[in-house]
Formats: structure tokens, sequence, C-alpha cells
């Protein structure tokens, strides 16, 4: 009895909440921990990151526009639909190098820390605004506000650094695109696809998977890009990238010892939301 031919699976990019092949029509190999062969990835453009940019764009003012306690909840269900899929995340990261007890711990971190994040969302105004005195009859409140579209270079740790990365963006009303790691890029994409049946609008979370050193630059000069997350770039990409991001003036995130896998805090969520103070007269 003949044994059945395996159907590999076709990785995609994902971008404006659909799978598209990249344009270029590439992709390249992705090896599993002995050097075998796993799949095919897509092998990302320059014309697939300026349609992740447009799409992140587009959704920019629908998710900032929402009620914290709106985004909260979506953040809430993409949790649950992570731990859902708990078991082939499991096996993706094995397949990566990962024992079983190490693989089973990081789904586990990555989805504590999604929901950490999540539980954010209606509590950020509160802590990174404030009421200011001023000496006259005003009222006077600084509160934060999205960023806008954030380029994000995930870690290579392919799920806890990816989620490390990408829910402090998205819980406080910024769009961003993805660059996922390029030795480990499936979780990447199998996390998009919770996403993509989640609650989650389209174009929120866009993905491009392929060589950083190829999609960087396009992303750091592009002038709708407002921020950069440098936490996957090698230390020699990082200077020409951030001087491509002076461009617009991007606020940059640099990479550094433990910059995501400590414990959370809020920094990450700081650094992408810009202050609003508005001034209102007191009223007799």
């Amino acid at each position: 009895m003949s044994e059945r031919l395996a159907v590999r699976k076709t990785y995609k990019l994902f971008i404006g909440g659909a799978f598209p092949r990249s344009e270029s029509g590439r992709s390249y190999v992705v090896n599993d921990a002995k050097g075998d062969f796993l799949a095919n990835a897509s092998l990302a453009s320059r014309k697939d990151a300026r349609d992740a940019v447009v799409a992140a764009r587009k959704a920019f003012g629908g998710w900032s526009g929402r009620t914290a306690y709106n985004r909260g909840q979506i953040l809430y269900r993409v949790a649950e639909m992570l731990e859902g899929r708990r078991a082939q995340f499991v096996d993706e990261l094995r397949a990566q190098g990962l024992a079983k007890g190490a693989a089973s711990a990081e789904v586990d971190a990555a989805v504590d820390r999604w929901v950490w994040y999540a539980g954010w969302a209606d509590k950020l105004g509160a802590v990174a605004g404030s009421a200011n005195p001023v000496a006259g009859p005003f009222f006077n409140f600084s509160t934060p506000e999205p960023t806008g579209v954030v380029a994000v270079v995930a870690p290579d740790s392919p799920l806890l650094g990816l989620v490390s990365v990408l829910a402090p963006v998205i819980v406080s009303g910024n769009t961003c695109v993805v660059v996922a790691s390029e030795p480990a890029p499936l979780p990447s994409i199998t996390l998009a696809e919770v996403l993509a049946t989640s609650d989650l609008p389209g174009g929120v979370v866009n993905v491009l998977t392929g060589r950083r050193a190829e999609l960087t630059p396009w992303l750091a000069a592009h002038m709708d890009v407002n921020a950069l997350d440098l936490a996957g770039v090698p230390d020699d990409l990082v200077k020409p990238l951030e001087e491509a991001a002076a461009g617009n003036l991007k606020r940059v995130l640099r990479p550094g010892p433990a910059a995501w896998d400590a414990d959370p805090g809020t920094a990450r969520m700081s650094a992408f939301l810009e202050t609003k103070t508005v001034w209102h007269p007191v009223g007799v």
C-alpha cells in the first residue's frame, strides 16, 4: 500500500485582511531545525510593502476611532483563538528546534502576554494622560493618541517575540506592518490566520515574510509610515534605517538587550503614542 503524498502548505502574505501571494511571484525555502525542507514562504517585494502600508493607513481611522473598551474586547478574542490553536503553534515551534516543553511554555507565555496587553486597552488613557493644574479659569487635559502606521521588524523568537512587539502597537489604536522573522516566519502567518478569523478589522495588522535587508529600507523611508520598531533588526542595519526614517521624522524604537522579552511594562505602548493637550474654559 503506497504512502499518501504530503500536501505542503503554501505560506502567503497577510495584507488588508487577505492572504495574497507576493506580486513578485517569489518564495524562499524554510527549513526545520534539522535542515530539512519545511515549507515555502512568500518573498515579499517593495510593491508588497507599499500595499501593506496602504492597507494599514486605510484601516487606521476606523481602528483608532473605536472605543478603548472595544479594542480590548477584540484583543481578548484573539487571545481566546490563539489558545484554541495551541497545539498547532506548539508543533510549529518544535519544528523550529524547540523541545516540547519549551515550545509549550512559549505558546503559553505568548497567550498570557497578549491577554496582558489587551487588559491595558481601557486603562492606558488614565495612566498616560493627565489633568494638568493651570493658573487660570481653564481645564487643561493631556490625552494619549495613537501615532498612526507603525512598521515593526519582529525578532527571531517566532511567537512570543512577535506577540511582544505586535500587541502593544495595536492596543492603543495604531495599525501596523510587520516584517516577520526571516528564518522562522511560519508562526507569524499562522497568527495572521488567527487575526483574520477574529473580530480584528482587515488592515490593522499586515504581515510580510521575506528578507529583512530588502524590506526594511522601503518601510523606513516610506513617507506614510509614522514610526518604526527595530526589535528584530541586526546591528549593521540599525543606523541606515534610522537615517532613512529621519525623512519624515519617524519615531524609532531601537533594538536592545531584553528589549521585548523582559517584563512587558508600558514602554512599548507609550513609544507609539502622541500626547494631545486640550484647554477648555471653566463654565460659569
